[in-house]
């Protein structure tokens, strides 16, 4: 474990204050119209999708769903449809299953306690903990791959981060300001950094704040190898077969097709069953007689 660094927090918060974006869960009136619910979806939209697709597909939703109950009062085929083409489908399901909970076990309102937002549909440690310091204020280690980056980086002097790992979260820990206020900023100001300067492919060292301090610059950029996990080519995968089934379905005027009228043109028959399988088996598509629909 990292010693605590307070030399790594002060530059990175100094920055984050002065050139972080200007994204819309980051404002104050933001949290002032949609408080925890905001940050949750935003949250939510946000694993494993870009920030520019993200923007206009968050304000859409929370134009139609600005509570968890107004959310909670729909069938869940209105989240998966509007989640349209975001990807990963399944968090849209989440997403509302989450919102009934909230509904139903908290009164309509997010819970501060990280133990209670686990508890939540689809929620894991970077989110509850997301939720809590970015919602709440809280002083919890929050930690995503730009996060996971940084630290490999400026601490370790590695080139790149490891499989993701439960320690993780402890290593955060020990680098977050004692203040509430100052870790949180802290918390997205690491994110910042990886995501605009310390990018993966190309960092921008000429003008990352923590160059002076950074264990990888200082040992001379070694390559140390890359054992991050690489995902499946899409084009012509199973996941590019269900994302078509779901526009399918999505896009269907009577919101049900039968099973043989859906994608029928695909060109891997196997593959195009396979997918409505596994989108039946994951609850995102429901088969009745026949007839295929978005869940009821």
């Amino acid at each position: 474990m990292p010693h605590r660094s307070p030399d790594l927090a002060s530059p990175l918060i100094a920055w984050y204050r002065a050139q972080a974006r200007d994204l819309p869960w980051r404002r104050d009136d933001f949290h002032a119209r949609y408080g925890g619910w905001g940050v949750l979806v935003s949250e939510f939209m946000l694993q494993q999708t870009p920030t520019t697709r993200v923007i206009p597909a968050l304000d859409a939703w929370l134009s139609r769903w600005p509570t968890p109950s107004a959310l909670a009062a729909e069938p869940p085929a209105e989240a998966v449809r509007q989640w349209a083409n975001l990807g990963y489908p399944r968090r849209a399901l989440w997403l509302h299953r989450a919102a009934v909970q909230l509904r139903d076990e908290h009164g309509g309102a997010v819970p501060r306690d990280v133990e209670a937002l686990l508890r939540l549909s689809g929620i894991g440690d970077y989110t509850a903990r997301a939720v809590a310091a970015f919602a709440y204020g809280q002083r919890h280690p929050v930690v995503d791959t730009n996060t996971r980056r940084v630290i490999a980086r400026a601490v370790d002097g590695r080139s790149q981060p490891g499989a993701p790992a439960r320690g993780d979260l402890d290593r955060m820990d020990a680098l977050l300001p004692d203040d509430d206020a100052d870790a949180a900023v802290f918390n997205a100001a690491t994110m910042e950094l990886g995501a605009v300067v310390c990018t993966a492919r190309s960092p921008r060292c000429d003008v990352c704040p923590i160059a002076h301090i950074c264990a990888w610059r200082a040992a001379g950029y070694p390559d140390t190898g890359d054992g991050r996990r690489r995902q499946a080519r899409y084009e012509g995968s199973d996941r590019q077969a269900r994302g078509a089934v779901l526009k399918a379905l999505r896009d269907a005027a009577a919101h049900a097709l039968a099973q043989d009228e859906v994608i029928a043109d695909w060109p891997d028959a196997a593959q195009r069953d396979r997918a409505i399988d596994s989108l039946v088996v994951d609850g995102l598509i429901e088969a009745d007689d026949g007839l295929l629909h978005l869940p009821r």
